[in-house]
């Protein structure tokens, strides 16, 4: 099996999840995205959907979700009142810091028995996978749409 297969089917099994698990990633993961968006000012819908790289309709319904679950707050823009301006709440960082210690502890038990100068090996070498998968999408968006405006964060 090549390395991009690998890559893909180590994606795949982790996307495995029950049902409630599953509803607590989405939470996760769009409230990851507001969080990472933080620097924006004012967070869209649409800020939103293009930084987890789906449509406008699913990410209303993640943040709908997420916000009914009190991990997220949209209220009328200061600047536009047909749009929602989104942030986390305290629940929300919560629910981050929780993910986050998560997050960690799996690492830590899959390279149980790496080295460190392995662990930090695999960690840059991710790294510079996500940095340039992130330069391509960025090379990619169309000057002013809010994928443009992500990518200039």
């Amino acid at each position: 099996m090549s390395a991009g297969q690998t890559l893909f089917e180590f994606v795949r099994h982790w996307s495995r999840r029950t049902a409630a698990e599953a509803d607590r990633g989405r939470d996760v993961q769009v409230t990851e995205a507001v969080h990472a968006l933080r620097g924006l000012g004012e967070i869209t819908v649409n800020d939103v959907a293009a930084e987890l790289g789906i449509d406008q309709s699913g990410a209303s319904r993640m943040i709908a979700h997420a916000t009914a679950e009190g991990y997220l707050t949209a209220a009328p823009s200061l600047q536009d009142a047909r749009r929602r301006t989104i942030s986390v709440t305290p629940a929300g960082a919560e629910l981050l810091e929780a993910a986050h210690a998560w997050q960690e502890a799996v690492f830590a038990d899959l390279t149980a028995t790496w080295t460190g100068t392995e662990r930090a090996d695999f960690h840059r070498a991710l790294r510079r996978l996500l940095d340039t998968s992130r330069a391509r999408i960025t090379a990619a968006a169309t000057p002013g749409s809010s994928s443009a405006r992500r990518a200039a964060r």
